[in-house]
């Protein structure tokens, strides 16, 4: 210990840094010299896994005003098994009061209450450090239209309850260069319609359950948009628009009749889908490069075939089934009916194709027979084959496609068995 506590400060500080603040403090018992390192600590992580929630309040609340750091880099409040008679909203409000008057920069907040109060302080929203905000389960029931959070960029909010739509609106209308936002909704009974409408973002992630009962529509226009992450299972029309800057699009819809989506993303170089149904005609993806299909959904084969016709420049197809789709246990796609002419894309441009999950049925041996058949610059077709799901051996669906005619004579073919 002697040697360690020959260091500088500025060099402990940084040692302190790496260790959870629970520790960090607890090296105040050493010596004189250390009683006060931890209170110049930049971050600050208050998890609740470690302790009872009473030791846990006790011990930010005995701490956390003894902080001298005049800049607070970092705030996490992680409390996801609190109740109300161990920590209250009034004890969230006034630790992340503190944090703020201390120049914040980055607030992860979790926590829930049933109580329809706001959860974290009002001076929280005029907070000119702060860049980064993520807010997790709490209430959200007024934020001042008159506020300003004029760094903010990043900004979370998972499962936050709103009283209505105006906290939601207002947060919005409030973070002038917003870059990155992410939102979830699920079971908020609260929230009828809503619109993102942020000339300065850069990167969305909406994600709508279809539990969320209570949506009637919401829009999306987002001009500077250059990311675009969709997961939306409920039912209600949307309106997407003005995202001239689109480059990469993950969309995962009930269907496309409802959505007014499939037109805004035609700029994309990188797109992944899944949808129930096909889209319109008249649609052309110019731009498109790379498509990831997802083929859980029944109509899956024939969203293929529209996207190989409208896709003139593809290079790389993949086709398999979503992460989060992975426990619908689904991936019933019907049968193949092939284009009445060969796409562009097969013709001149395709290059790589990748299946992940080919069960060796006859509509994927019909796809992939197919896409051998007319890609005439294909360069690898890889294909991990799950042989247990429907009984057809490895060698079998091997023995069909390298027997299959090829248009590329370079094309490599691979096989890889799924565990």
């Amino acid at each position: 210990m002697d040697n360690i506590s020959g260091l500088p400060d500025e060099l402990l500080g940084r040692i302190l840094s790496l260790l959870p603040t629970k520790v960090a403090v607890s090296t105040s018992i050493l010596s004189k010299r250390w009683k006060f390192l931890w209170m110049w600590l930049p971050k600050l992580d208050f998890i609740d896994r470690d302790d009872s929630l009473l030791v846990l309040k006790d011990f930010i609340n005995k701490n956390l005003p003894l902080h001298k750091a005049p800049v607070i880099q970092s705030l996490r409040l992680s409390l996801y098994e609190s109740r109300e008679e161990n920590i209250k909203p009034e004890d969230i409000r006034m630790w992340v009061e503190v944090a703020v008057s201390r120049h914040l920069r980055k607030l992860d907040v979790s926590y829930s209450s049933d109580k329809k109060e706001n959860m974290v302080p009002i001076s929280l929203f005029s907070c000119k450090t702060l860049v980064i905000l993520k807010l997790r389960f709490l209430t959200l029931m007024d934020v001042p239209t008159t506020a300003c959070l004029p760094s903010l960029k990043t900004l979370l909010l998972e499962l936050v309850i709103y009283k209505d739509e105006e906290p939601f609106q207002a947060l919005l209308s409030i973070c002038p260069v917003l870059e990155d936002l992410e939102v979830w909704f699920s079971e908020d009974e609260s929230i009828q319609e809503f619109t993102i409408n942020v000339p300065s973002l850069r990167k969305l992630f909406l994600r709508i359950s279809a539990n969320c009962s209570s949506l009637v529509r919401y829009e999306i226009d987002t001009p500077c948009l250059e990311y675009l992450k969709l997961a939306d299972w409920n039912d209600s029309p949307c309106l997407v628009k003005n995202m001239p800057k689109l480059k990469k699009a993950h969309v995962d819809i009930v269907s496309f009749a409802s959505k007014n989506i499939i037109g805004s993303v035609t700029s994309v170089k990188h797109l992944t889908v899944c949808s129930e149904d096909v889209y319109g005609d008249g649609i052309v993806f110019n731009q498109l490069e790379h498509l990831e299909l997802c083929i859980c959904r029944d109509d899956s084969s024939n969203l293929l075939a529209q996207f190989l016709k409208d896709c003139p420049n593809l290079r790389e197809l993949g086709i398999s089934q979503l992460d989060l789709h992975a426990d619908l246990k689904t991936n019933e796609m019907g049968f193949w009916n092939q284009p009445s002419s060969v796409p562009e894309c097969l013709l001149s441009s395709l290059q790589i194709v990748n299946w992940s999950g080919y069960f060796g049925r006859p509509q994927d041996r019909d796809i992939a027979v197919y896409i051998l058949k007319n890609a005439r610059h294909l360069r690898t077709a890889t294909f991990w084959a799950d042989t247990n799901e429907h009984d057809v051996s490895n060698l079998e669906m091997i023995k069909e496609l390298t027997l299959s005619s090829r248009a590329s004579s370079t094309c490599e073919l691979v096989f890889i068995e799924m565990p």
